[in-house]
């Protein structure tokens, strides 16, 4: 069953999706040619530890992890697609680096991630990957509305993609949050509109479209957490926490 929430549970959500949001634009714009990994996360770590939150990855362990994570932000770099490990790695101009950062603060979580180009020259390919990303990601909220149903979030998402010229992944996507980082239901990156259970107000989900540019295939790395594409080439990721409402949907995680 999916959860819902009460309008009183949304505002008590609001602050974690504020923070994570805020923290997200500040990694933004700390992470410059000369900036470690390493130094990325110390910054969000220092953040969280200020706010009384809680990471949300720090001792996260599924199945698919070769330990406890250990850290408090994923840095997924060139062609590392998801859940990257940080590690002493400087950054340069040039590189398209993706955070993902959740945490749980006053019991409730929220999840979002970005993508950006280091040095802010993205190369043509670069900017119309994370384009791409964007317009899904914008496609796939705008679908999270009573009435519809789970599928046509799946599909606008898989449809804007797909229309880009781009191959979809469906084994990571979307999730439900609320006082976990990771609910009922999955939501997949592409699928079948009208299908699946039907979207009701105070519904919250994590939307999150990932790509890259010439493959859907992945393989994890060394290190047991990352995933890298295939063939080497490059990835983007985007995400929000969105409420599903009667009109527009609420995004919890909006940055400035």
């Amino acid at each position: 069953m999916i959860p819902r929430h009460s309008a009183k549970t949304i505002e008590q959500m609001r602050p974690v999706g504020s923070f994570v949001g805020a923290t997200l634009s500040e990694l933004q714009q700390h992470a410059t040619a000369g900036v470690t990994l390493l130094e990325l996360d110390a910054h969000a770590h220092q953040r969280i530890r200020e706010a009384g939150a809680e990471s949300c990855y720090i001792d996260y362990h599924p199945s698919f992890g070769a330990s406890p994570f250990g850290k408090v932000l994923c840095t997924s770099v060139n062609d590392a697609a998801l859940h990257g490990l940080p590690y002493d790695y400087t950054l340069k101009d040039g590189d398209l680096l993706s955070l993902d950062f959740a945490v749980t603060l006053n019991g409730w979580v929220a999840d979002s991630a970005l993508t950006l180009v280091v040095g802010g020259n993205p190369t043509p390919s670069d900017t119309r990957l994370i384009d791409t990303c964007e317009k899904a990601l914008h496609a796939g909220i705008q679908q999270a509305r009573a009435g519809h149903r789970l599928g046509d979030i799946s599909h606008a998402i898989g449809e804007v993609s797909r229309a880009a010229g781009y191959v979809v992944n469906t084994d990571f996507g979307g999730h439900g949050v609320g006082r976990t980082m990771h609910e009922d239901p999955s939501i997949p990156n592409d699928g079948e509109a009208a299908r699946g259970p039907k979207l009701k107000a105070g519904m919250v989900f994590a939307i999150e479209p990932w790509l890259m540019e010439t493959t859907a295939d992945v393989y994890t790395d060394s290190d047991g957490w990352t995933l890298k594409s295939i063939d080497g080439s490059r990835s983007a990721h985007v995400e929000h926490t969105v409420v599903v409402t009667e009109g527009e949907p609420l995004v919890l995680t909006q940055r400035a």
